[in-house]
């Protein structure tokens, strides 16, 4: 599969995104298997790695500047701000927290450069908008980072096709972050007819809808307590049973097409449109191999159908967010 663009970079569709070496669905690779892990996708092709400074508050971005400081012209480097850990109480415990007040995006970058080992970030999201400020403040302190040369771009994660037209209109928008997979359509409502006539880079997050869609997941009771998919509906006692059901004849697809269940969902979310890239994540050399393989799956028109017949937002039992976690984005849902 032909490379992408997403603002002024050329990227391959399928990137890597780093949450996954911190503590969010289970215990964190070590550090050397977190440096095995960043380097071997160098070796197997990634050059678009996506962090935030959220992420292990702080964590994620750490690992990356440690290892790949010196592979810094062979990747386009993404991360986010606007989204946090803050010690509110100064006892040392860090909760995150939604602030979007342009000195808070200044400065969280300003940290984010030193934890990277870099001079500039490729491209720059605001990880959640802040709905106590207008999000043309926002963006409008993203675009002096711009000015100044310490990003080279403005994305933005979880908003409305609106939300993004307000936006660009301050500075323009390199790309769209938001969920986006087989049972994740919501950016089919408004979002992604809105990049395309913007020009601007869709890229999807949990293209493997959190595990799901690899089909091993069969019993969520298996997950460590901490694990964040305790917190979504779609995994609960009462909607997961309902769920599993649509993997039957989602497992057949894939053997029908001669591919693992994971690449089928990678090479679904590509074949939508050209102006969409993803980046799943992992903490596995294996798994990383086996999504880096979906560049090669070509899907006919009949699978399409199949797969959109086969899951879809219809058929899936429960919300994507719990109430607190919907209150905080601001994309499209349907029925509203």
């Amino acid at each position: 599969m032909s490379k992408r663009h997403v603002g002024p970079f050329e990227i391959n569709p399928i990137g890597l995104g780093c949450m996954n070496i911190c503590p969010v669905y289970g215990p964190p690779p070590s550090f050397e298997d977190a440096e095995r892990l960043l380097l071997t996708a160098l070796d197997e092709g990634v050059d678009f790695f996506d962090t935030a400074a959220l992420y292990g508050f702080g964590q994620s971005e750490h690992i990356i500047g440690k290892v790949l400081a010196k592979h810094r012209s062979r990747f386009v480097l993404a991360s986010k701000c606007g989204m946090q850990g803050v010690d509110v109480k100064g006892d040392g415990k860090k909760v995150r927290v939604i602030d979007g007040h342009p000195d808070t995006l200044k400065a969280t970058c300003d940290n984010s450069l030193r934890s990277l080992k870099t001079d500039v970030i490729d491209l720059y999201y605001l990880h959640r908008w802040d709905k106590k400020i207008p999000i043309e403040d926002s963006v409008g302190a993203l675009s002096d980072l711009v000015r100044v040369g310490k990003i080279r771009s403005i994305g933005l994660s979880e908003v409305s096709a609106a939300t993004l037209r307000k936006a660009h209109a301050v500075h323009p928008i390199a790309a769209l972050q938001t969920e986006y997979s087989l049972w994740t359509r919501n950016p089919e409502i408004a979002v992604l007819q809105a990049c395309k006539e913007l020009g601007v880079a869709f890229v999807s997050f949990s293209p493997l809808a959190r595990k799901f869609l690899c089909a091993d997941l069969r019993d969520t009771s298996s997950l460590l307590p901490t694990d964040w998919r305790h917190t979504s509906p779609r995994f609960n006692q009462e909607n997961y049973p309902h769920n599993l059901q649509l993997l039957d004849s989602y497992v057949q697809i894939a053997k029908d097409c001669d591919c693992t269940p994971a690449q089928l969902a990678l090479a679904w979310v590509l074949h939508q449109a050209p102006h969409i890239v993803t980046i799943p994540g992992t903490s596995r050399i294996d798994h990383l191999k086996d999504n880096m393989a979906a560049l090669n799956i070509q899907l006919s028109a009949e699978v399409l159908t199949r797969l959109d017949k086969a899951i879809n937002h219809e058929r899936v039992a429960g919300n994507r967010y719990n109430e607190q976690a919907s209150s905080e984005v601001d994309t499209e849902v349907f029925g509203a």
